[in-house]
């Protein structure tokens, strides 16, 4: 087997033995490869901190086939970010968003939130689920993060946006005996609360009769206090003319149109909105005005924690054989209390004698900005939440060399992860006497106030009105077996052959039960345990009441029992704690078989040398399904059934050619898969009711004979390492992808018997049944994603002994996306395609980072940035553009360490230094903008971290 160390060359000429000492490649990675054909002087480059990682990460972008980005830590248990999310966020090509909780939420890779992610090249999951959060590994247990945007016949083909493999710590990575501990606070602002983060490590390894023997256990526990603050205005809806002259008959002075043969709901581009815009009442234009609906903000406090742990046993024999056992367990708990303020502002029964003179409009237009209401229905509704997950792995993983020629590898693994949550929310409501409010204060924000807010935090101006109790549990499980092996071919051009298989079962379910009623009382008669108050709300965000009362969720769950059996005092149908049980919704068995066969070439071109692989990938997945339907008024349980087959062979190239000592050229071509989710299979409708109050309800149901997205995917990348630890890269890249899977719409009608909000108090008359307008995935969409990355890693030697420490991280991404979206009718049948961009993906974006590194002090100063993007679309029942899109969003963050002796370092670091806002506003085409059409404005906040670890 030729090996490929020796047979390209390193960017800064590092020798082995010195890349293993920083964990850069294993005792095993290097017993894998033969013995190099050639040996050449080579100097061992020692640095540390956050240049000794980005050298790292340029060392395994230039040894590896692919197009590949790394994250390496700079040091034991220590990624040069406080979490996971936070590390890849400078890496080129990767874009973050939905920042909460004092974390990112979202991660995608060239735009596409679709990622593989893999533990030591194990595929990973949580629950029912097929991805993992990767914020639930905690960076303490990682030592390297590779992304793969390219992939060969021998990796895994799900995962059209790439590979994100976490490399954890073995106690072969060390020399001999090793322990590390770290603490840190992280104080979040806008929660004012302090949150500590442990974690410790012990390793060592000892030569027995038996052979080499080593064992590692590192544990960490993060607990965070955070709060999410939010202020939005309601959807679109149309509004008769306050001119009562030109009212049409049967509508009095700005009376909310409702009947939908007037107008129609759910449109891409929503009603027009230049001034004077009419709508047809019998036969006749009436001009007419949109406003929003409703107000509504949210404080969210929460209370998070992620206990984990990683084992690994290693044991080398002799020196044709390793194994090594490891384990990993990764928890989290999180509770949140929501407390939401909701206010309808579509009331037109009280306008004054001037109705008119109750609103302002955006000049040329017909949208309201201001408005003010008298009489208006509200409700505040303290939602609380607990969920869970355990997540567990076992793998064993056992190398041999059996001869000079043949390398054999072999993996067994077993996965199980559960998730439960239980959701319960009380609504408070009453009439206020008027609320006046502007939609666009000026800042894109909405601001209202009403007739005396002091009302807000009085118990006895509110009444007790619904209770809703859920409840869910995820679960999932995987065995998986894999045998790979290398061939020592040498059949001239043909260097080695690689070969595998890989079998995997899958098997996820998930339960669920659901059940609300009324119960009609003042808040105030119950006791003053039962209220709860929140204060110093949106001081950051606009002009808004401060102050709101809600129903104290954390007392009503720890007497949850005595809550429910009030409720069914007056709702027979309303289950007590006794009673209660989850009905399982779906389960799914999922048998995967993959083969693959690679070929690595070698040959020289021009007089240097060209390398590649040429190889396929089978992959046969065979799906069984059970989905379960629970009929509302008897309970009784109907069960059906469903199998899929699917098989593909996928073929990948890779041609990797070094015009230069200093210059390396790629192309790639692969193809990849993305499964359906287990629950967009299962064809059994969740229902919501008419809180909009727009004449039907809404809700979703899956799809069992949904099949994979298949993408054919081009890189041509090109990199130029003109100096030992600075390199300038670029990458075109395409994606062509079929079968994507949207949501259509149909209306259907619900009989009574399924209706689950038939007793609801708040969605019209269900006696009948009731229409929903159901969402239901299809592979309905055909799309391409294309673009240009550019990246550079940069450390000058020409600057002056003071500043000679200073070096630069940078990259460019450009991106273009579009995707044909099926326009379907009320019964579901395709009218017409709309071309549309694809869901998360900015334009333009960007990351700089300045890092310094010199004596004990390694510093770094980093900004990220992404052009603005449409995140989702609203539901199809309002008169605004349905498209939802993001402001551009942005990130300052820094850290500096500072190495007090050879075992102990501080790290100093912040997040958001700048206190950026998320805001959203509804666009589409031509129709919509930030300020006629704005949205949603959610506070962010800061973070500021000190550490202090040690190690030994």
């Amino acid at each position: 087997m030729k090996s490929q160390l020796s047979a390209r060359p390193l960017a800064l000429k590092v020798s082995v033995t010195a890349l293993m000492g920083a964990g850069l490649l294993t005792s095993a990675s290097v017993w894998a490869q033969a013995a190099p054909e050639k040996t050449e002087p080579v100097e061992t480059v020692v640095v540390t901190g956050v240049k000794a990682s980005l050298i790292k990460s340029l060392a395994i972008k230039r040894t590896n086939d692919q197009v590949v980005e790394s994250v390496v830590a700079d040091d034991i248990g220590k990624l040069p970010d406080n979490n996971v999310v936070e590390a890849l966020q400078r890496v080129t090509g990767i874009q973050v968003t939905d920042r909460a909780g004092g974390e990112v939420g979202t991660l995608s890779i060239r735009g596409m939130p679709d990622v593989q992610t893999t533990w030591n090249g194990r595929t990973i999951f949580t629950a029912s689920g097929t991805q993992v959060a990767l914020q639930d590994i905690p960076s303490t247990l990682v030592r390297q993060i590779d992304v793969y945007k390219t992939r060969d016949a021998s990796q895994l083909e799900t995962g059209i946006a790439g590979q994100i493999d976490v490399k954890s710590l073995r106690p072969f990575d060390f020399k001999g005996s090793k322990v590390s501990l770290s603490a840190r606070e992280t104080y979040l602002d806008p929660a004012k609360k302090g949150n500590p983060q442990l974690s410790g490590m012990l390793s060592n390894r000892w030569q027995t009769g038996f052979g080499e023997f080593g064992a590692l256990v590192n544990l960490s526990d993060t607990k965070t206090k955070y709060r999410n603050e939010s202020v939005a205005p309601g959807a679109m809806v149309p509004f008769v003319s306050p001119n009562a002259a030109e009212d049409p008959a049967g509508y009095t002075p700005l009376q909310r149109i409702t009947d939908t043969s007037i107008w129609t709901p759910g449109t891409r581009p929503g009603l027009p909105s230049a001034a004077g815009s009419t709508l047809d009442f019998n036969g006749k234009a009436y001009p007419y005005y949109l406003s929003r609906d409703a107000i509504f903000q949210n404080d969210l406090q929460g209370e998070r924690e992620r206990p984990s742990a990683n084992i690994a046993l290693q044991w080398k024999p002799n020196s044709d054989s390793i194994y090594t056992f490891e384990s990993m367990y990764n928890g989290y708990r999180n509770k949140t209390f929501n407390k939401l303020l909701f206010s309808f502002v579509d009331w037109w029964g009280d306008l004054g004698a001037n109705p008119a003179g109750s609103i302002t409009t955006f000049p040329g237009t017909n949208i309201i900005q201001s408005r003010t209401v008298n009489n208006v229905y509200g409700f505040n509704s303290g939602d609380y939440t607990t969920s869970a997950t355990d997540s567990y792995v076992y793998a064993l993983n056992g190398k041999w060399d059996l001869g000079d020629r043949l390398k054999l590898e072999g993996d067994v693994s077993y996965q199980t992860s559960t998730y439960h949550s239980e959701f319960t929310a009380t609504r408070i409501d009453r009439v206020a006497p008027s609320i006046n409010v502007k939609f666009n204060d000026g800042n894109n924000n909405t601001a209202f106030h009403f007739n005396n807010d002091a009302d807000l935090t009085d118990p006895s101006k509110w009444n007790v009105a619904q209770f809703y109790d859920n409840a869910n549990r995820n679960k999932g499980s995987a065995a998986t077996a894999s045998l790979a092996g290398v061939f020592d071919a040498d059949w001239g051009a043909l260097q080695t052959l690689q070969f595998g298989a890989r079998f995997d079962d899958r098997k996820a379910s998930e339960a669920n039960r659901a059940q609300s009623a009324f119960l009609g009382r003042s808040l105030a008669s119950l006791g003053p345990e039962y209220a709860s108050v929140n204060s110093n709300f949106g001081t950051a965000i606009s002009d808004v009441p401060r102050s709101w009362v809600e129903a104290n969720a954390y007392y009503i769950r720890d007497h949850i029992d005595d809550w429910r059996k009030l409720y069914n005092s007056v709702d027979a149908n309303f289950l007590t704690s006794d009673k209660l049980s989850l009905q399982k919704t779906f389960d799914v068995d999922e048998k995967t078989t993959n083969l693959f066969l690679m070929g690595n070439t070698q040959n020289d071109l021009f007089g240097h040398r060209l390398r590649g692989n040429f190889g396929v990938r089978y992959v046969k997945v065979k799906t069984d399904m059970n989905f379960y339907k629970v009929d509302a008024t008897t309970k009784a349980v109907t069960a059906s059934s469903a199998s899929k087959s699917t098989n593909k062979f996928l073929p990948s190239m890779t041609l990797i050619y070094d015009p230069s000592k200093d210059v390396v050229l790629r192309f790639n071509y692969g193809e990849t898969l993305r499964r359906p989710s287990f629950g967009d299979l299962n064809p059994v409708y969740q229902l919501g009711d008419d809180v909009s109050r727009v004449g039907y309800g809404s809700g979703s149901g899956g799809n069992p004979d949904l099949k994979p997205t298949h993408s054919k995917n081009l890189d041509l990348t090109a990199e130029w390492y003109f100096q030992k630890d600075s390199a300038l890269y670029g990458t075109l890249f395409k994606r062509k992808i079929d079968g994507l899977i949207v949501n259509t719409r149909r209306k259907v009608h619900v009989d009574p018997a399924d209706d689950p909000f038939r007793n609801s108090t708040g969605g019209g008359d269900h006696t009948n049944g009731y229409d929903y307008v159901i969402s239901s995935p299809a592979n309905a969409s055909d799309g391409t994603m294309k673009g240009a990355e550019l990246g550079l890693i940069y450390f000058p030697k020409w600057l002056p002994s003071a500043l000679d420490g200073f070096g630069i991280q940078a990259s460019y991404t450009r991106l273009t996306s579009s995707q044909n979206v099926p326009e379907v009718n009320d019964a579901g049948v395709i009218v017409s395609q709309l071309e549309t961009p694809f869901f998360g993906v900015s334009n333009k974006s960007y990351n700089a980072t300045l890092a310094y590194e010199k004596g004990p002090i390694s510093a770094r100063l980093s900004q990220v940035w992404r052009s603005g993007f449409l995140a989702s679309n609203e539901a199809a029942l309002f008169a605004n553009p349905i498209g939802i899109w993001r402001h551009p969003e942005k990130s300052v963050d820094m850290q500096i360490s500072y190495k007090i002796n050879d075992n102990t370092t501080l790290d100093i670091s912040g997040v958001n230094l700048t206190n950026e806002v998320q805001q959203a506003y509804y666009h589409f085409g031509t129709a919509g903008n930030a300020q006629l059409t704005n949205f949603g404005t959610l506070q962010i906040g800061r973070s500021v971290a000190v550490g202090l670890r040690w190690k030994l």
